[in-house]
C-alpha cells in the first residue's frame, strides 16, 4: 500500500511539476527580457480561469471553444497591461516596477472577488470520466490535458527562442537593451509580447488548476507556489526553470507521503518547497542553471 502511494504521488508530482514549469518559464520570459519579477503572475492563472469559467458557465460556450477564446483575452489582456500600465515604467528603478507588480496583485484579487465573489466555484464537468487509469494508477483527465499542453508549450519555447525573429529579438533584449535598439529591435514590442505570452500560458495553469480544485482566490496563491522553482532553476534559465518546475513538484509529493506515513507534522505539503528555497539560496543564490553575476568596484 506504501509503495503503491508513493508511486502515485510520484506521478502526481511529475504531472503537476510540468505545471510548475510552464509557469516558472513565464516567470523567466518577463524576467530576461525585462529584468522585472512579476509578483502578479498567480494573479493571471486566477483571471484566465475566471474568464474561462464564466465563459462556460454563464456564456454557455462549450469548453474547446471557451479555451482558446480564454487564451486569445489573456493574450489581449497582457498587451494592454504592459502598455497602459508597465510601458511608463520603462527606464525607471526596478524596485519601482516591481511594487508596482504587487499593486497590481492586490488590485487584481479585489476586482476578481468583487465580480465573482469569495467563494469557490466548481468547474462543470468537461470530460466524460473522473480518471483514467495509467499502468493502475489513477490520473485526473484534466491533469493528462495539462501535460500533454505544457510539453507542447514546452516545445514551441524552445523552438521560438532558437529561430523566430520574435525571440531571437527577446534574446538580445535580454542580453543588453541599449544594444538590441540600436540594431533595429523595439524593446517596446519585446516587453509587450513578452507579457502578452506570459499571461497566456498562465491562463493554462489556471483553468486546469480550476478544473480540478475549483475557481477561487486561492488560484493566486499558484504564482508564489512556483517561485521556488524559478530560484531552484535560476531566474534568467528556460530550461532551468522547467527543472525546477518538476523538482518542486516531485518535492512537494515526497513531502506528503513522508509528512502522511512517517512525520505526521502537517502542512508540509505546501511548505518544503520554502525549505528548499532558503537551501539553495544559501548554497547556490543563482540557482542550479542561473547566470552568475560578477560586479567589480
Amino acid at each position: 500500500m506504501g509503495s503503491s502511494l508513493l508511486l502515485q504521488l510520484l506521478v502526481n508530482g511529475l504531472i503537476v511539476g510540468t505545471l510548475y514549469g510552464v509557469v516558472a518559464m513565464c516567470f523567466v520570459l518577463i524576467y530576461k527580457s525585462t529584468q522585472v519579477v512579476n509578483f502578479a503572475q498567480g494573479e493571471f492563472l486566477l483571471i484566465g480561469a475566471w474568464t474561462c469559467w464564466w465563459l462556460v458557465t454563464s456564456m454557455a460556450l462549450p469548453f474547446w471553444i471557451a479555451f482558446p477564446m480564454t487564451f486569445a483575452f489573456m493574450m489581449v489582456f497582457g498587451i494592454a497591461l504592459q502598455m497602459i500600465v508597465l510601458r511608463p515604467l520603462i527606464g525607471e528603478p526596478v524596485i519601482s516596477v516591481i511594487m508596482v507588480t504587487i499593486g497590481l496583485s492586490i488590485f487584481f484579487q479585489a476586482v476578481m472577488k468583487s465580480i465573482f465573489g469569495v467563494w469557490a466555484q466548481p468547474f462543470p464537468e468537461i470530460f466524460p470520466v473522473k480518471s483514467v487509469d495509467i499502468l493502475g494508477l489513477s490520473v485526473q483527465p484534466a491533469y493528462l490535458m495539462s501535460l500533454v499542453v505544457s510539453i507542447v508549450i514546452m516545445g514551441a519555447f524552445a523552438w521560438f527562442f532558437k529561430y523566430s525573429r520574435m525571440g531571437l529579438a527577446m534574446r538580445a533584449t535580454a542580453f543588453n537593451q541599449q544594444v538590441a535598439q540600436s540594431l533595429g529591435i523595439s524593446v517596446k514590442a519585446v516587453f509587450a509580447t513578452a507579457w502578452a505570452i506570459s499571461a497566456m500560458v498562465s491562463a493554462l495553469a489556471g483553468v486546469v488548476v480550476g478544473m480540478v480544485n475549483g475557481v477561487s482566490s486561492a488560484l493566486s496563491f499558484f504564482g508564489i507556489k512556483v517561485f521556488p522553482a524559478v530560484i531552484v532553476g535560476g531566474l534568467d534559465s528556460i530550461v532551468g526553470a522547467v527543472l525546477g518546475g518538476l523538482i518542486i513538484g516531485v518535492l512537494e509529493n515526497l513531502a506528503e507521503y513522508a509528512d502522511s506515513q512517517f512525520l505526521h507534522v502537517g502542512n508540509l505539503y505546501t511548505v518544503a518547497p520554502f525549505y528548499v528555497l532558503v537551501i539553495i539560496l544559501m548554497i547556490k543564490p543563482y540557482g542550479l542553471f542561473g547566470t552568475k553575476t560578477i560586479e567589480r568596484v
